[in-house]
């Protein structure tokens, strides 16, 4: 069952941390989260599971920036949240999606018990200009039903930033055996 917006509001400083919180951002039945102004790109367009990539930072000006069709940039929302009890999920807006801008490629199940900020793969269809602040996506709740186990993955627990990919350590300690190349 998805939390009403007036649930997650219910359960706001108890069971659902969003910080900041500004009650203009909540919808019937989520919340809407922003961009935050810094994005990561990854330096390569070859990218290496088993290794780590390096990325590059790029700040979003106030007057905007243009993301290229075609290439990932990772983001990450302004707002951090945290969940013991309930399975975070997350959407882009439909009206973002109206203009070709997809969120999140794959990543919008969250875990029970994650805390932190959303890292965004966001890819567009074509080239779009986004701002810093701009409600981007939306958070919502579902409950859980049986016993489960609280996230707390070492790679995106508590992050502090834009999370690049830390897959390469499902493959440590081989993962120095990768000299492929694309």
């Amino acid at each position: 069952m998805i939390l009403s917006g007036k649930q997650i509001q219910k359960h706001l400083g108890r069971e659902i941390v969003i910080e900041p919180f500004d009650e203009r951002q909540l919808n019937p039945n989520s919340y809407n989260l922003r961009l935050h102004n810094e994005l990561l790109v990854y330096r390569d367009r070859c990218l290496d599971m088993k290794k780590p990539n390096e990325a590059e930072p790029i700040v979003i000006p106030d007057e905007g920036f243009v993301l290229e069709s075609n290439r990932l940039y990772l983001g990450r929302t302004l707002e951090y949240t945290k969940t013991d009890t309930f399975v975070p999920m997350l959407e882009g807006r439909s009206s973002i999606g109206r203009l070709g801008l997809f969120v999140h490629v794959t990543a919008g199940f969250g875990d029970v018990g994650f805390a932190g900020y959303w890292t965004l793969e966001m890819f567009c269809v074509q080239p779009i200009r986004v701002y810093p602040g701009v409600q981007i996506c939306q958070i919502y709740y579902h409950g859980i039903e049986g016993e489960f186990t609280k996230y707390n993955s070492g790679k995106y627990q508590n992050n502090q930033g834009i999370q690049p990919s830390l897959l390469y350590r499902d493959f440590e300690p081989q993962n120095e055996d990768s000299n492929q190349s694309c």
